[in-house]
């Protein structure tokens, strides 16, 4: 049985790529820091397809124990498909005289050095498959900015020189892609208590060239065709609705 894990699970793009891939038959596992969040998918998922941890993936040790308890659960099988996906959500740090070391750590760690760690736990497990891939979840916030986001574009930029570098280090046996999602409404996807539907304006849409918002669906789908999109490796794949090709001129 093919088998995905995907770190950010509990909520928004983790938790729709998860259950998206188990729909397609696939063992999951999933990490996340929300207890909470992961109790709720637990409780819709068969046991013996899913394993969700409670794991802060920014901490080494904890990244060890995790991997320690999937592979136990792997039991000699592979692991297919890595998606780094852990972050933090909210980009604004306020201004940059006024942003703490703390602070930056703690955006830093969340997605660039949680991608890190559990890629290097992942190796021995995905070197185990016929076709193993890592998708990295990074953002259109690496390639452009608003202002007071410092950290968060930060941390995507390196999660998006990662991507290549390891391309470049892990292939052939493991290809390496990065996501960089816009938009994308997360309200459905979140656990319950903080779900919420989707409430639009018509120029929050109509900015982009499609149409519309970005779904976590669109997320998931993505993370499926790099995985089986075999002569791609190294790539960053922006699934933004356009919006990065877009000239903006104010008048």
């Amino acid at each position: 049985m093919t088998t995905i894990l995907v770190t950010g699970a509990g909520n928004g793009i983790g938790r729709a790529t998860l259950l998206h891939f188990h729909g397609l038959g696939w063992r999951v596992a999933g990490l996340d820091k929300d207890a909470e969040a992961l109790a709720e998918l637990r409780a819709a998922l068969p046991a013996s397809e899913a394993l969700l941890l409670t794991c802060d993936v920014g901490k080494e040790g904890e990244v060890a124990r995790a991997f320690a308890r999937i592979e136990e659960w792997l039991d000699e099988d592979a692991l297919d498909c890595l998606v780094n996906n852990s972050g933090i959500a909210d980009p604004y740090c306020g201004p940059l005289a006024d942003l703490s070391l703390s602070d930056w750590q703690r955006w830093i760690d969340a997605s660039l050095t949680a991608a890190f760690l559990c890629s290097r736990a992942a190796v021995p497990l995905l070197e185990r498959s016929r076709k193993a891939s890592i998708v990295n979840i990074s953002s259109t916030r690496a390639v452009m900015s608003e202002p007071e986001s410092f950290a968060y574009a930060a941390a995507k930029g390196g999660l998006d020189t990662l991507t290549h570098a390891m391309a470049v280090s892990l292939g052939p046996a493991i290809r390496v892609n990065a996501i960089r999602p816009g938009w994308i409404e997360t309200g459905p996807w979140q656990k319950t208590g903080q779900s919420s539907v989707p409430d639009h304006r018509p120029r929050d849409r109509d900015q982009h060239p499609v149409g519309r918002i970005g779904r976590c669906e669109d997320i998931a789908e993505a993370v499926a065709y790099l995985h089986h999109a075999g002569f791609v490796t190294g790539q960053h794949l922006n699934i933004d609705g356009g919006m990065t090709k877009k000239m903006i001129y104010e008048h």
